[in-house]
C-alpha cells in the first residue's frame, strides 16, 4: 500500500520542507486542487524536480476536456492525474489516452457519485489504474459518508483498477482501511498539522506495511 500525502494548503516552501522531514515515508504527494488553483503547475514541476524518488500526482479533478487537460499536467511531470467520475465517460477515456500516450496513470475521483458500484463498474472497464472514494471535505463532519464503506464496495466490483481511498484518513482509522485493502491511502491534515509530521507519517506508512505483510 502506498501512503500519499495531500499537499492543499501549503505554500510551496512548506510543501518542500515537509517532503523533506516525511520523504522516507510518502510515496505520493498530491499536489492538491486548491494548491492547483492558486499556482498552476508550478508545484508539480518542482516537486518533481526536487523530489524524483517521489510520485507526484496533480489533483486536477477534471471534468471537462479530457485529453488536453491530462496533457498539459502530465507535460509538467506528473505522475498520476485525476479526473473525476461523474464525468461523461469521453472526458475518463481522454484522460486514460494521455495517460496511456506519456506513460503516466490515472486515478478517477468518485466524490459525489450517487451509485457508487454501478459507476465503479462503468469506470472499471476504461482502463484507468485507481478507483479513488473519496469523503468531501465539506461533508466529513456531518458522518453522510463512511469511507471505509464506500472502500468495499468499491473493492467487491472493480476487476481491473485498484482501489484508493482519501478523505479524513487519521491514524485511528487507518488500521480498519488497511485491513480491507486500498492500493493507495490518501492523507492529508493527519499529517500536514501534525506536531511531528515525520513520526506520523512514519507511523502511517507502518501500519499501511504491517497489514500489507
Amino acid at each position: 500500500m502506498k501512503l500519499q500525502a495531500a499537499l492543499d494548503t501549503l505554500t510551496l516552501e512548506q510543501c518542500i520542507e515537509l517532503l523533506q522531514e516525511t520523504g522516507h515515508s510518502v510515496d505520493i504527494a498530491e499536489v492538491g486542487t486548491p494548491f492547483i488553483i492558486e499556482q498552476g503547475m508550478a508545484p508539480v514541476r518542482v516537486l518533481k524536480e526536487r523530489f524524483p524518488h517521489i510520485e507526484v500526482l496533480a489533483d486536477a479533478k477534471i471534468m471537462d476536456a479530457g485529453e488536453f487537460e491530462a496533457d498539459k499536467c502530465f507535460e509538467a511531470g506528473a505522475d498520476i492525474v485525476t479526473v473525476l467520475g461523474v464525468s461523461y465517460d469521453e472526458t475518463i477515456e481522454g484522460v486514460v489516452r494521455s495517460a496511456k500516450k506519456h506513460g503516466k496513470k490515472v486515478m478517477v475521483d468518485m466524490i459525489a457519485v450517487q451509485d457508487l458500484a454501478k459507476r465503479t463498474r462503468e469506470i472499471d472497464q476504461m482502463g484507468v489504474d485507481y478507483i479513488c472514494v473519496h469523503t468531501a471535505f465539506d461533508i466529513q463532519s456531518t458522518g453522510q459518508k463512511d469511507p471505509l464503506e464506500e472502500l468495499k464496495v468499491v473493492n467487491q466490483v472493480i476487476e481491473h483498477a485498484q482501489s484508493a481511498v482519501a478523505g479524513g484518513v487519521k491514524l485511528s482509522t487507518i488500521d480498519a482501511i488497511a485491513r480491507e485493502g486500498a492500493a493507495i491511502v490518501v492523507v492529508g491534515g493527519a499529517i500536514c498539522n501534525a506536531a511531528s509530521r515525520s513520526e506520523t507519517a512514519r507511523e502511517m506508512k507502518r501500519h499501511l506495511q504491517e497489514e500489507n505483510a
